[in-house]
């Protein structure tokens, strides 16, 4: 019996940190953006990724209609920010231009060098081999605070979407990054990219 509570309790304590981590930055701000995403219609694809299509076109025709999100645990919390830090010391920064000769160039990082959607690929590679849904790592566009794009992958979950980074081994909500989203790979294909808003008009309707 004393076995069995102690076990209860440690269960008990897991959950607690998991949503602490999870909802203490959201609940910082009573308007912040919701903690997923909110996507539009489709548009357009990063030529980069159309490029990369071409030459991986299996990863590029996955459907996923009626895709849930993924469940959101202490062991998958763990495994993704695992996946984050790992991939961020083993790949080493390089231009596409540097690396590959071509100024917009996605790939594997292979060679052991990359920029930040070389980071996002590999990443998104080894979530899946380890048996996340495909449909809940996508490829995300975003605008830096100094305007340069940049590019991440997001993890879709029931908790909101947690950004993997190559500029930082922290795994966080989109909402609580100073980024501006732009598009993502759509959740149901692959191949195809919708459009994201920003929470922007959560925000005004929250003001007045």
């Amino acid at each position: 019996m004393a076995s069995s509570m102690g076990l209860g309790r440690k269960a008990k304590g897991l959950g607690l940190t998991l949503a602490l981590i999870v909802f203490s930055s959201v609940a910082s701000s009573a308007y912040a953006a919701p903690a997923s995403m909110i996507v539009g219609g489709a548009t357009s694809q990063p030529i980069g990724h159309y490029d990369f299509c071409k030459i991986h076109i299996a990863e590029c025709s996955i459907r996923s209609p009626g895709s849930i999100p993924e469940l959101m645990t202490g062991k998958l919390l763990h495994e993704i920010s695992t996946v984050n830090r790992s991939v961020n010391t083993r790949v080493k920064p390089m231009s596409d231009v540097d690396n590959y000769g071509k100024e917009e160039w996605w790939a594997y990082p292979d060679n052991g060098f990359g920029d930040c959607e070389d980071y996002a690929l590999e990443k998104q590679r080894e979530l899946t081999a380890a048996g996340v849904a495909i449909a809940n790592l996508l490829m995300t566009v975003v605008r830096k605070p100094d305007g340069e794009g940049h590019a991440v992958l997001a993890v879709r979950t029931d908790k909101g979407d947690f950004i993997l980074d190559n500029l930082t081994d922290k795994v966080r909500l989109w909402n609580q990054t100073s980024y501006r989203y732009l598009k993502r790979q759509a959740s149901d294909n692959t191949g195809h990219w919708v459009s994201i808003l920003s929470g922007d008009e959560e925000l005004v309707s929250a003001v007045k």
